[in-house]
């Protein structure tokens, strides 16, 4: 007779399954009744298992379904046994803000951040001080004398948009897929800014292949951070090592075009002339500089052209807004020559039209998780364990009616001072994040959206065509997945 009285594998099965279930069981009673967080409310299965979030990211609603989460449970809500979601204007000092008298930084989460880990650290998931170092070699990239030295660049090819929109339009009879258009100016832009030379989807008027890999790219990222967050990372490096992924071709791609630009030889005014620099002293290894690329290339292309997609909807669903846009822009300028990227700052309007965009339609809608530091921390007033994931979701603080009025209408007065708005809580709105890792490129994003829309506003009449007038209802995988964006554009007369 066997041990036990185990005879037959069914047995040793049977077994197995009854401790698998005491396990199931005692992790669940843990999770809700003896965990750190217990005292936090939330979903009752959210609270469990980090499944059940997973799966509701699965269905492209969960940065919108944050927001309900919210409003039902208040500003602090426990959405996984170990993570906890903020909607309060605090919570983006206390997480992500300078520190001060000594305090930990709230580090970067890797399950998120590097979901998928075989290229080396960029400045998006470095650790602190390789992240000062890098964010001091691509600063001038940036800088204000930057600007002015990419300005005829980035002019380039918005004169290059503003004819080929003058060719296809049909003199307004055609609708033309702005989320296109955008698409194919600002991967052009960072094509340009980031190795030296263009994509050419505006020249071909087309998507160049490796447009579409950073698309795919980042959907199939947003699946690897789910592996990686339910403790899966070695399934994660076992996809990307046998299986033919958007995410490696991208990656070969950057490694090709970067080769090209350092051999090129040409000091120009571009991201990653300082890095370039750097390897070229022996301080930087080729795929440092890789796995940065990659970066400024999402960050700095598809985000851009989200907002100005996102703002031309926005404008076409609200005439009066778009009518007061027009007249500011109009009576602005005499001809195109006198729209700059420096020029476009005197336009208010046009700034709370897009501070409004970045509210209602935010590109990274999602939260950038961090950890709690060694010794744990404060955030509200409360005391979170070290370890424990923290967030604020952009899209919930940026609907939440605790701080916005109307949160759900298009009004970029609340950002000029009209007396409606008064109590608006506009610090709660942060899509470039705030403290020492906040987005370098804000300022430059800023004034080449600026300088976009404010071209086509200038030449066009915009009428969004009725089909898509449902455009905003769309599902997010940590970016937005949009569909067409169809509006007809009537060149003005002059």
């Amino acid at each position: 007779m066997a041990p036990l009285g185990l005879e037959t594998p069914v047995d040793y099965i049977f077994i197995a399954c009854a401790l698998a279930g005491v396990y199931v069981v005692g992790k669940a009673f843990y999770n809700l009744f003896l965990h750190p967080l217990r005292s936090f409310p939330g979903p009752f299965l959210w609270r469990i298992s980090p499944i059940f979030r997973h799966l509701r990211m699965s269905k492209g609603d969960l940065p919108v379904y944050m927001k309900e989460l919210h409003a039902k449970y208040g500003p602090i809500v426990r959405v996984s046994p170990y993570e906890l979601a903020f909607s309060d204007p605090q919570a983006w000092k206390d997480i992500y803000g300078h520190r001060h008298n000594g305090e930990l930084e709230f580090p970067k989460y890797d399950g998120f951040y590097r979901a998928v880990d075989n290229v080396p650290r960029g400045i998006i998931n470095a650790h602190r001080e390789e992240h000062s170092y890098l964010r001091r070699q691509l600063s001038h990239g940036f800088s204000e004398r930057s600007m002015q030295l990419q300005e005829p660049i980035i002019g380039s090819y918005v004169d290059l948009l503003i004819r080929r929109l003058q060719e296809q339009c049909g003199d307004g009879s055609i609708p033309l897929n702005m989320r296109e258009w955008l698409n194919w100016t600002t991967f052009d832009v960072i094509g340009d800014l980031g190795f030296g030379s263009a994509f050419g989807c505006l020249e071909k008027s087309d998507y160049h292949p490796w447009v579409k890999l950073v698309a795919n790219s980042v959907l199939q990222t947003a699946f690897m951070f789910s592996l990686a967050d339910l403790k899966l990372r070695p399934v994660v490096r076992a996809i990307l090592k046998l299986k033919k992924l958007a995410i490696t071709d991208n990656q070969a791609l950057v490694r090709a075009k970067l080769k090209q630009r350092i051999e090129s030889g040409v000091e120009r005014p571009d991201f990653i002339e300082g890095l370039v620099k750097q390897k070229n002293e022996g301080k930087m290894e080729f795929m440092q500089i890789a796995a940065n690329s990659s970066t400024l290339i999402i960050a700095g292309s598809e985000t851009t052209a989200t907002l100005l997609s996102g703002a031309v909807y926005l404008l076409t669903t609200n005439p009066d807004k778009l009518e007061r846009l027009t007249q500011e822009v109009r009576s602005s300028f005499k001809n195109d020559d006198e729209i700059t990227l420096t020029s476009v700052g005197k336009l208010s309007y046009m700034l709370a039209v897009l501070n409004e965009s970045l509210r209602r339609y935010p590109p990274v809608p999602t939260g950038l998780p961090r950890q709690s530091p060694k010794g744990g921390a404060n955030v509200l007033g409360k005391y979170i364990p070290e370890g424990t994931l923290v967030a604020v979701w952009q899209y919930a603080i940026n609907h939440d009616p605790n701080h916005w009025t109307d949160p759900y209408a298009f009004a970029p007065e609340r950002f000029l001072g009209d007396p409606k708005y008064k109590n608006d809580k506009l610090d709660a709105m942060q899509p470039f994040s705030v403290g020492p890792r906040n987005c370098i490129g804000r300022n430059l994003a800023y004034a080449e959206m600026r300088l976009i829309l404010t071209r086509i506003i200038y030449n066009f009449d915009m009428r969004i065509d009725d089909d898509c007038r449902n455009w905003i209802d769309q599902p997010v995988y940590t970016l937005w997945y949009k569909p067409a964006l169809n509006v007809y554009l009537k060149p003005v007369a002059r």
